[in-house]
């Protein structure tokens, strides 16, 4: 197809489209002429990837590059390839670990992985945004007083993790590791306004159930 023809069915500008391959995000077409090219099924699936990362997932280009690289490399387990897109996604703002909270926080958060079993977590907290991101959460708790021992985490946990197995069933479902990299950064961006304003109307509901006596 021609660069108009990728555009129309990409969604993509054309301006865009040739913005990504300056950039390398996309690899060049078949040159026909010297103004010309023609693009294949392959770039399509390609600007499907790049838009999750980018306009989805809020990546800057460069972050979305070094995923791309990462994708590319079959010298790496599905798990890395899915891993790096996911942790390069936008998180909280770091723990400030000159907070006296801050410590007590991360061994609540380790003492939560350990009663979990999940020693990914564990093993991979120095470099892992989700566990530092943790951590910032549960400091916040004890900032303010509010529950934040393993008893009170271990519902939330769990509920998530019958998340990630509904998920990755979903990620499952497609052919191609690109696939599964662009359906693993849309679920876990897309999905997350869904689990926040379903746990809010759940709330009201229970909250009504309990206290609307009228």
């Amino acid at each position: 197809m021609r660069l108009a023809e990728l555009s129309e069915r990409s969604g993509v500008s054309t301006a865009t489209i040739k913005y990504y391959l300056r950039e390398g995000l996309l690899p060049p077409g078949e040159r026909l002429t010297a103004t010309t090219a023609a693009y294949g099924e392959e770039h399509l699936r390609r600007l499907r990837l790049v838009r999750a990362l980018i306009q989805v997932g809020r990546m800057p280009v460069a972050t979305a590059r070094e995923v791309l690289k990462a994708a590319e490399d079959e010298s790496l387990s599905q798990h890395l390839r899915l891993g790096a897109a996911v942790w390069a996604l936008p998180h909280d703002s770091e723990p400030d670990n000159d907070a006296p909270e801050t410590a007590r926080a991360q061994e609540e958060a380790n003492a939560l992985l350990d009663q979990l079993g999940w020693a990914h977590g564990r093993d991979t907290r120095d470099e892992s945004p989700a566990y530092r991101m943790l951590v910032e959460a549960i400091a916040s708790l004890a900032r303010l007083g509010y529950p934040h021992d393993t008893g009170h985490l271990l519902p939330y946990a769990r509920l998530a993790s019958e998340l990630a197995v509904h998920e990755l069933d979903v990620v499952e479902t497609y052919d191609t590791p690109g696939e599964q990299i662009e359906a693993s950064v849309a679920l876990t961006v897309l999905y997350e306004p869904v689990l926040l304003s379903l746990r809010r109307l759940a709330q009201a509901q229970e909250s009504g159930r309990r206290f609307d006596q009228e």
